[in-house]
This record gives C-alpha cells, structure tokens and sequence, in this order.
C-alpha cells in the first residue's frame, strides 16, 4: 500500500511541494504549490515511478498500456514502465506530441500503439484540459480509457461546486486515483507541531476554496 506520508516527504525533500505565498492560473492566492517538473535527476525520477506503480497495483484496474500527456507524462509513463520492469512486469507505454509530425514515421503518437484498456497518467487535473485531450485521443486510435491517475488531488472547486477531478469521473464515468490529495497534506501538517502558521493557512484555503467530500 502506498504510503501517504512517504510521499509528502519525498516531494518537499524535491521542494516539489512548497508552502509559502504563490498564486495559481485561477489567480487565488495559495499558501501551497506543487510541481512534478522539479523532477529532474534520475533518482527522483525512479522514486516518482514506483510511487506511481504502486498506487496502479493497489487500484487493481485491469490495463493493457500507458499513456502519458505531453509533457510531464512522458516522464512518468517512462519511469513507471521502468518501476514495473523491475519486478518482470512488461507494460507497454504511449505518449503523444505538441503538434502533428508530417514527415518521416508521422503522426502525434510515439510508443507503444493505443489499444485495450488504458489509463492516464499526469501529474495534476486543474481544468481536466489536458485528460479531456487525452481521453480524445485515446478513443480515437482505439483505445479505452479505464482510469487516471496523477500525483495530486487539488480537491478544489473549478467552475461549479465540483472539483476538475469530480468533474472528470461524472463526464468519462472513469475512476481517478491520486498518490495525496489536500487533504492528506493537511493530515501530515497536524502531525507537526511547528507547521501551526501553514496548517492554519491551508485550513483558510480548504474553508474557502476546497471541496471536500466527508
């Protein structure tokens, strides 16, 4: 099982998860930020992929290959391909390009080709932008989309009282897993009794923007 608070400590450890004043593209002010692109040594890079392969083996959802968005989910679908080869468990991964190839192999996707079940793998749903793309695109090769799964779990309201997740699982009926939510970081900020200023702050900011579902 995946352990919650490993990860939290693995990310601030990467300063991929930071606390402090920052504002987000919705334009709150957020007394956190978390960025899967301050990955950049091998080693962080094999530790995000067995976090992520665990979380896919406890899901138990039946998939057949990878699909990684541009650009964080190459690098993910990589990594974890790579986590589950250590234990002789060959997944197959895809992942598509920016803009559409006109010459040599063509085409938008590079990888394994999209077929079975799959599932999404990201870093983070903001306004689900990138999962709709990707969802558009796996149907259209011929591919099932079956789950997504991505590092974090804002819990925040998007344009209605739902949350880019929620929304995602209510428009594709696909389930979508995540390694923490904001929650799960507020949980690990109660158990430190010298983090009273941000806890507070991320309290004020679950009060006002969060959606959590008890």
């Amino acid at each position: 099982m995946l352990n919650k608070n490993n990860f939290i400590e693995f990310t601030l450890s990467q300063n991929i998860l930071q606390f402090g004043n920052f504002k987000t593209k919705a334009g709150r002010n957020s007394p956190y930020f978390f960025n899967l692109g301050l990955i950049n040594t091998g080693n962080s890079l094999q530790k995000i992929g067995e976090f992520y392969k665990v979380l896919i083996e406890s899901s138990q959802i039946n998939y057949d290959i990878l699909y990684g968005p541009a650009y964080k989910g190459i690098t993910l679908v990589s990594s974890i391909s790579i986590a589950m080869a250590k234990q002789n468990k060959s997944v197959p991964f895809a992942f598509n390009r920016k803009e559409h190839k006109t010459h040599g192999e063509g085409g938008n996707i590079i990888g394994h080709p999209i077929k079975g079940n799959v599932i999404i793998i990201d870093d983070v749903i903001s306004a689900g932008t990138s999962i709709n793309e990707s969802i558009d695109i796996i149907k259209a090769y011929g591919g099932n989309p079956v789950a997504v799964f991505v590092a974090i779990d804002r819990q925040e309201k998007g344009k209605t009282d739902l949350s880019a997740i929620e929304e995602i699982k209510e428009n594709y009926q696909i389930p979508v897993f995540s390694l923490i939510s904001l929650e799960d970081i507020i949980k690990y900020l109660k158990q430190k009794r010298d983090q009273t200023d941000v806890l507070n702050k991320m309290l004020d900011y679950q009060t006002k923007y969060g959606v959590i579902r008890r």
